[in-house]
């Protein structure tokens, strides 16, 4: 009998869901031009340190938790880590969620579902060949836009941050 009421309420739920957003915690999935306009080109005096990383990537998994620091470590500072998964929208739910929560990532997450790469990468960076880990250190009102691809490690991470703050 309660098997009848359960259905209808992930129903509500999801509708709520869709009309409203996702719940607190949810890792948003975006698009290349939603992307753009609500990360790449947004109007603010803070650093965004924005990683392109994916789960099936060692390197990218390896520096992680230096991104992960960068928000106590510069606590005041006006900075903003934003890792963005390249990982298929379909390896959202059994893959991205379940390592965002085992690695208990503070970090805003967002997950690219975008696969016409080819369209896209260059508007990140015109140096970038596609390859991850891959960083961007944005701040428009200060006109910073350095792109590097590749690993960092503490050390280097920090020297770079050190820069622009």
């Amino acid at each position: 009998m309660w098997k009848k009421h359960i259905l209808p309420r992930v129903a509500i739920i999801g509708l709520l869901i869709m009309a409203f957003g996702a719940a607190e915690g949810a890792i948003p999935v975006m698009k290349f031009d939603e992307f753009q306009s609500k990360v790449l080109q947004r109007e603010s005096d803070t650093l965004y340190v924005i990683n392109f990383w994916a789960t099936w990537c060692k390197p990218c998994i390896e520096e992680l938790p230096y991104f992960e620091e960068l928000g106590p470590n510069y606590k005041g500072k006006k900075i903003k880590v934003i890792l963005v998964s390249l990982d298929f929208k379909t390896n959202l739910e059994d893959k991205v969620i379940p390592f965002v929560e085992k690695k208990e990532i503070k970090s805003d997450v967002i997950l690219l579902d975008d696969l016409d790469y080819n369209s896209w990468i260059n508007k990140v960076s015109a140096d970038w060949s596609g390859a991850i880990p891959a960083t961007l250190f944005l701040n428009p009102e200060k006109g910073i836009s350095t792109f590097r691809e590749g690993e960092f490690d503490r050390e280097s991470l920090n020297k770079q941050i050190s820069q622009y703050l």
